[in-house]
């Protein structure tokens, strides 16, 4: 309940007050129609005493009263209407609002913050009204007038003789059968007389006269001289007089007006007929809104009506409207221009002397006569107060409960029962506050009134006993509630007097609260609450709620509940007013607290009355709240909202037509998800020709691809700034989203496009229609060309001649779809363009359903759809957040976001615009497969472009040719089977190699150079606008099988500097698919074959070509038409196979062993060498394009692979001097090109496939592949075998031949680079005979020849002992021996050789391996001794024959 501005004693004392008649001549009413006011308005403000009153009780003890009120009205001989009681009720709530600007309450309760009023004024007027309006009643005395004034004029005629003409008609009124109302309180009612003078017209002397002669005749106790109008009715420049009756005075005030008529108070309105009900609640039951009241569905049910133009309780918003109105009117009605402060103290002094001298005189002498009556009639001794102990103290006789008893309430006593003179005696001891002798006779009479089951009656005791014992001073008994129980349950059930039984709640429910006893007051405000009258129900829920929120522990959620409820029924009542305030207040507990329908129907409700109430803005918050909520509602259920939405903002929007775009909720927009696309569209294929994937919206952003776009960009920037890094590099960057980087102002050109994609979220299950959906801008022109840079133009326009928009008719959204919309902007002119939002009409279609036979799922090409004929037109922004910034300390510890500019682009001037054709692009290859393609290269500006150039990081997959146009062939028709090669026809049937020489740089792949970065031989290179060109692209497969995404950046300038944009991109993404062709191995070794002259320079290489294609391409079968070689030192002479089939082919899953030699070049010469051995008909030469430009680009890829992967190692320094000279021993700078042609059914059809492979040779001995594979081939031979020889103790020996040196031994490196340190061969007869008749021992001669193979000098000790230890190595080698010295010892100067004579002999035939010297050899500055191997893997057998 909320606070009072009184306390409750005086709220039960005020509620019940002596009542005093007034009868006016018309004279005196004249009089005091002068002050705007009637007699009883004129002393209303002065009816409570100022000081106290003494007055003795029947005992004769004196008795004081303190702050007596007194009530004067006038008479009014009929009942006041029911039709007039609820008019006036209604309007005194409706009146009553909560002051503007009022401070309101805070309660804190948990985790609630609740505002809440601190006063509800409305129900305390309600409830003084509703007091003052009972109307008077048999069965109790409070109402009943005690006293009457009679007032006459003294500027009449005759006024003594007004007098006794008002006293019988006072008389006539009280004891004549004509009349059944007023009542009174007993026969002989105390009449007092009162003289009204006007000062300011009267004359003195008469009035004093007419006043002498009253006194003689009514005695100085029964009459007054009331002297007012002290001054004329103009009251010119006098000071300004209080108004103290403004605040007593309501229009229509029953008490002071003539009865109403039934006539225009009946019924208001038909929706609200309700709140006109019978005084005693039998009336019939009322329907509002068609519905019954009893309640057939829950009060929280929403309302479903379609048809959002129609709000309950218009009528009375009109007739609040007219009330408003004549309550102003009356607000600045004067009153009391006649009278002075003289005149008031008059007034009030006259008051004082009606009460002290008439009204407590007469209620003493009435409460003697009574109690003498009642002590005679009972045959009591003494009087009825000094005997209620007696009464009280014995047995007390059981009550019957209330539903036991009978239903007597149409039992009425007569006048004089002794009954009633106890009520009436009780009545009058309430009135002047005698409560402890008004309980005595309350308490009594109950029992009397029980006892004869007169229940009206005994309730009416029940309640003044309660009132009584709680007013008693000093509280000597508790307060009775279940008095005030009983009694509302009669009331209510038995009697059917609701008015009454109201009374007693408003009284007990003030006790209760007053001793903070706020869950039993709820309860009883709850229990009264009816469906007989709605305005009552919702004053009583709400004070409930108040109680609920006021008790020690909040009960917030049963508050809020109440006061939905209490919203309800004010709704039902037409107070719209008070409706809205409950539902916002309870709004307070249930937002944000998930109780999401809740929420929907309050925030429905709450928009329903602000629209009734013309509040229009708060209605379209309210149904925003519920639409941008994540609803719980079903579909039909959030249509209507929708539809009362729309409906709501439609008239908003007609209010102000030319105002500003409202924002709108709907749909949502992620506003971090606005991706922003600077250009045209991407062209689709047309037929052969495949534009340039470039970027577009429908691509999905990967950050690692956009890195490697930055980084080509990158070095091709720096490629052409010359330069190896830039420190203010930016990227271009086309399109724009949450993961780019947004820090700077994007650049756009003029006249192309710029696209922005919104994101759109239907949260709704009904479709969304957006029609004429387009983008909202703001444009700054500025000349970037003018000396001064950016000089900025004043005007900022939205003109079409600037910025050209592109409108989307219709888009339409599904229920709960995210969907994305892109508006295009056509920039005219250069300066800045700002992107705000997104204006559109908000509508939504008749249904879901299928349309015209079309779902509408389909999209938009459908075509129009079926509104409802509901949309508005609105706007919502695009507001993005910066990425968060942590990067300096203050930044770490504080939240700071930083700029998001993908919204504001900056329109540079026109640049060239390059498009990319690619004609015949092959989507699948064989590895290493050749094609030949064309590009077109095309402007599609007026500005022409020059600087074209590509990049990529497989640069080994195409190339365009060499740097001359010799070196490049001219059309693929040239030659056999429209090779893609440069070839010339062979006539020659012998298999040596024909040689050519070409540089690196002719192919972009010289020293210092960047082979990704790669000039486009454009004519003149330059493009004119509208030119094309097309050139030819030659295309190797990837080695390595599978799906390849290989990146083209084409990078372009315009001829004219800019000073916003130096360059522009284009990117493409080719796809290639490969599948396996042939896998090869190669291995290089020393020839054996040295020869006496030093001639040593010639080596074998191995190639083992494999089938390993997959049937699945189709490939028939593949031939080797050619091996080239490539070297600075080395190349290819003849081929050694002894099959003398030169054709070569490899069917699936063959393999084929190719034996190569190779031979040392004479010149050493800064070009490379290559040399072909031809195995077709036709020779392709291989030093030009396109053999020579991918060889040398795979060369640099493999070269810069292998280099990263050996920098991990180079921090354990540099390897020794000595060792590196070993190494170089075993080096070798060779490479091998296999060409071949596969054979390939298509379609019935035979194609001529065209590749090459390529292997490196690095070292003698080690094989290479043509690419490696993933998993490489694990080493069988470990480090054991240097230590088997480190362990051996002939070795040891051996090195005592050196002296040794405390030198720190060098890092070593592998075993098999000594190998390669001296080269050893053996020169013997293979097949010698001898007579082993003649001589048992055969001696044959042999020559060792020692090359020398290093840059230095070497120590070499050659040891013919036999190493073998087991009879098995003897059976191997045989039984021979070396003659002669078992040691020798020589040095051999840098690349020297030389020959050793030696001498075998056998003792008798067989096959003998001569290969048994072991050779040791060490630099001649170094200490440790190496054993070379290599004559140990070649077994060098001869043959012992005996004649």
């Amino acid at each position: 309940m909320a606070q009072r501005v009184q306390s409750v004693q005086e709220f039960l004392q005020d509620s019940f007050v002596p009542l005093v008649a007034a009868l006016c001549s018309e004279e005196a009413e004249r009089v005091t129609r002068k002050n705007n006011l009637g007699f009883c308005e004129l002393i209303k403000p002065f009816c409570r005493l100022t000081s106290e009153v003494h007055m003795r009780d029947p005992n004769n003890q004196l008795h004081i009263i303190k702050n007596l009120k007194i009530a004067v009205n006038n008479i009014i001989t009929q009942p006041p209407q029911q039709g007039a009681i609820r008019k006036l009720l209604h309007d005194v709530v409706t009146v009553s609002q909560p002051a503007e600007g009022l401070v309101a309450n805070v309660i804190t309760a948990g985790d609630y913050d609740l505002n809440i009023s601190a006063t509800t004024p409305w129900f305390e007027a309600y409830r003084e009204s509703f007091l003052q309006c009972m109307p008077a009643s048999d069965h109790e005395f409070l109402n009943h007038y005690v006293a009457c004034m009679l007032v006459v004029s003294s500027s009449e005629p005759e006024p003594v003789e007004q007098f006794l003409k008002l006293s019988q008609e006072q008389h006539q009124i009280q004891h004549s059968n004509e009349y059944s109302y007023p009542k009174w309180f007993i026969p002989n009612t105390l009449k007092y007389y009162v003289l009204l003078h006007d000062v300011s017209v009267g004359e003195e002397h008469r009035a004093d006269s007419i006043y002498e002669e009253m006194k003689q005749r009514y005695g100085t106790q029964g009459c007054y001289l009331l002297k007012i109008n002290s001054r004329g009715s103009n009251r010119g420049a006098d000071e300004q007089i209080p108004d103290p009756w403004s605040q007593y005075l309501q229009k229509n005030s029953i008490q002071t007006q003539e009865p109403y008529e039934d006539g225009p108070y009946t019924i208001i309105s038909n929706k609200n007929s309700d709140h006109f009900i019978p005084l005693d609640g039998l009336g019939n039951d009322s329907k509002v809104d068609g519905l019954s009241n009893n309640y057939k569905s829950h009060p929280l049910q929403l309302d479903h009506t379609s048809d959002s133009s129609c709000f309950d309780g218009t009528d009375y918003v009109k007739a609040n409207a007219s009330l408003h109105e004549s309550k102003k009117s009356n607000t600045w009605t004067p009153h009391g221009t006649c009278l002075t402060l003289t005149d008031h103290d008059r007034i009030r002094q006259f008051i004082q002397e009606f009460t002290f001298r008439g009204l407590l005189p007469h209620i003493e002498k009435t409460i003697r006569q009574l109690n003498d009556q009642l002590i005679s009639r009972k045959g009591l001794s003494r009087s009825l107060f000094s005997a209620t102990k007696k009464w009280f103290s014995g047995s007390k006789i059981p009550e019957k409960s209330v539903n036991e008893l009978k239903s007597t309430s149409g039992l009425l006593y007569p006048p004089e029962a002794p009954e009633l003179q106890i009520r009436k005696m009780a009545d009058l001891c309430f009135l002047v506050q005698h409560y402890e002798l008004a309980y005595s006779c309350y308490h009594t009479a109950k029992k009397d009134f029980l006892n004869d089951q007169a229940m009206l009656y005994a309730a009416g005791a029940l309640e003044m006993a309660a009132v009584s014992a709680f007013l008693q001073p000093g509280a000597p008994r508790p307060y009775p509630a279940h008095y005030m129980d009983t009694a509302i349950q009669t009331y209510r059930d038995i009697c059917k007097n609701m008015m009454l039984a109201e009374r007693c709640v408003l009284l007990s429910a003030e006790i209760l609260k007053s001793q903070s006893k706020y869950s039993e007051a709820a309860a009883l405000l709850i229990r009264l609450t009816s469906e007989d009258s709605d305005l009552r129900s919702a004053l009583l829920l709400e004070q409930a709620a108040h109680c609920f929120i006021n008790m020690k522990s909040p009960m917030v959620r049963k508050f809020a509940f109440h006061m939905i409820l209490a919203g309800h029924r004010y709704s039902k009542a037409g107070q719209k007013k008070h409706a809205l305030r409950c539902y916002c207040q309870a709004m307070q507990v249930y937002k944000g607290k998930g109780w999401s329908l809740a929420e929907d129907h309050i925030n429905f409700t709450i928009g329903r009355q602000s629209f009734t109430l013309r509040q229009l803005d708060n209605a379209v918050s309210a149904f925003r709240h519920i639409l941008i909520n994540e609803s719980k509602q079903t579909a039909a259920q959030q249509g209507a909202f929708l539809r009362e939405y729309l409906y709501v903002y439609k008239n908003v929007s007609q209010l102000s037509p030319d105002g500003p775009s409202p924002q709108l909720p709907l749909p949502y927009i992620n506003s971090s998800a606005t991706r922003v696309f600077f250009g045209h569209d991407r062209r689709p294929a047309e037929g052969e020709k495949q534009a340039a994937t470039h970027i577009s919206l429908d691509q999905e952003y990967d950050s690692e691809f956009s890195h490697q776009w930055k980084e080509l960009e990158e070095q091709v920037v720096a490629t052409v700034n010359k330069c190896t890094a830039l420190s203010n590099f930016q990227p271009t960057q086309y399109c724009l989203n949450r993961y780019s980087d947004n820090s700077r102002f994007p650049l756009g050109v003029v006249e192309e496009p710029i696209t922005v994609e919104v994101a759109f979220r239907n949260p709704l299950k009904v479709p969304l229609l957006l029609t004429d959906l387009s983008l909202l801008w703001k444009f700054q022109p500025k000349d970037y060309n003018s000396k001064n840079n950016g000089e900025t133009k004043e005007v900022e326009t939205c003109g079409k001649d600037m910025i050209g928009a592109e409108a989307i008719s219709e888009f339409l959204m599904n229920s709960e779809e995210t969907k994305m919309a892109r508006l295009k902007l056509f920039p005219h002119q250069t300066g800045e363009l700002h992107i705000l939002g997104v204006v559109y009409n908000l509508g939504t279609i008749q249904s879901t359903s299928v349309l015209d036979g079309v779902d509408s799922s389909v999209g938009l090409q459908t075509g129009k759809y079926i509104t409802n004929g509901m949309s508005v037109r609105g706007q919502q922004d695009l507001e993005i957040q910066g990425p968060r910034l942590n990067n300096t300390k203050e930044e770490k510890t504080s939240i700071k976001y930083g700029p998001d500019r993908r919204l504001d682009p900056i329109i540079t001037e026109e640049m060239p615009l390059l498009e990319v054709f690619f004609i015949n692009f092959p989507t699948g290859l064989l590895c290493g497969e050749i094609r030949k393609t064309y590009v077109e290269f095309m402007n599609v500006s007026k500005c022409p472009l020059t600087g074209v150039k590509v990049v990529s990081k497989r640069p080994e997959f195409f190339t365009f040719g060499g740097s001359s146009a010799i070196l490049t062939p001219l059309s693929p028709s040239a030659s056999e089977h429209c090779s893609a090669y440069k070839t010339i026809v062979t006539h020659s049937t012998s298999v040596c190699s024909l040689t050519s020489s070409a540089d690196s740089s002719d192919f972009g792949v010289g020293t210092g150079s960047q082979p990704e970065v790669i000039d486009v031989p454009l004519p003149d290179s330059v493009l004119l606008p509208g030119a094309s060109v097309q050139l030819p692209m030659w295309l190797r497969g990837p080695d390595e099988e599978g799906v390849h995404e290989i990146n083209f950046l084409f990078y372009y300038e315009s001829i004219r500097k800019h000073s916003k944009m130096c360059h522009r991109i284009l990117r493409h993404t080719a796809v290639i698919c490969t599948s396996r062709s042939l896998a090869i191995r190669a291995t290089v070794y020393r020839s054996n074959a040295l020869d006496e002259k030093g001639d040593g320079d010639n080596m074998l290489v191995f190639v083992d070509v494999e089938n390993v294609n997959t049937s699945e391409a189709g490939v028939k079968e593949f031939h080797i038409v050619q091996v080239s070689s490539n070297s600075k030192n080395w190349k290819l002479q003849e081929s050694i196979n002894l099959s003398e089939d030169k054709d070569i082919k490899l069917a699936n899953r063959e393999k084929g062993k190719l034996c190569l030699k190779a031979v040392k070049c004479k010149h050493l010469v800064e070009n490379y060498t290559f040399a072909d051995i031809v195995f077709g008909s036709e020779q392709i030469i291989s030093s030009t394009s396109p053999c020579a430009d991918f060889f040398f680009r795979s060369l640099y890829s493999d070269l810069k692979r292998t280099h990263s992967q050996q920098s991990v190692h180079t921090s354990q320094g540099a390897l020794d001097s000595a060792v590196r000279l070993i190494q170089k021993c075993g080096e070798v700078d060779l490479n091998i090109i296999v060409l071949w042609k596969a054979y390939v059914v298509e379609d019935n059809k035979q194609l001529i496939l065209e590749g090459q492979h390529h292997v490196v040779l690095h070292a003698v001995g080690k094989e290479a592949v043509s690419f490696p594979q993933k998993q490489g081939f694990k080493k069988i031979l470990g480090n054991s075998d240097w230590e088997d020889l480190e362990q051996e103790s002939p070795e040891i020996g051996l090195f005592n031949f050196f002296r040794p040196e405390s030198t720190s031994v060098p890092a070593r490196p592998p075993l098999d680079q000594f190998s390669n340190l001296i080269k050893a061969s053996l020169r013997y007869p293979e097949i010698f005979s001898h007579s082993f008749h003649q001589k048992s021992l055969c001696i044959v001669p042999v020559t060792l020849l020692l090359s020398n193979c290093s840059q230095a000098d070497v120590d070499v000790i050659i040891d013919l002992r036999h190493k073998a230890t087991s009879p098995e190595t003897l059976e191997i080698h045989g039984s021979f021996t070396w003659l002669g010295q078992t040691q020798y010892k020589l040095q051999l100067k840098s690349q020297e050789v030389s020959s050793l004579q030696l001498k075998a002999c056998f003792v008798h035939t067989g096959v003998y391996n001569l290969g048994t010297p072991r050779v040791f050899a060490k630099l001649s500055d170094q200490v440790t001794l190496f054993e070379t191997s290599q004559q140990n893997s070649m077994p060098a057998l001869i043959i012992i024959n005996n004649i």
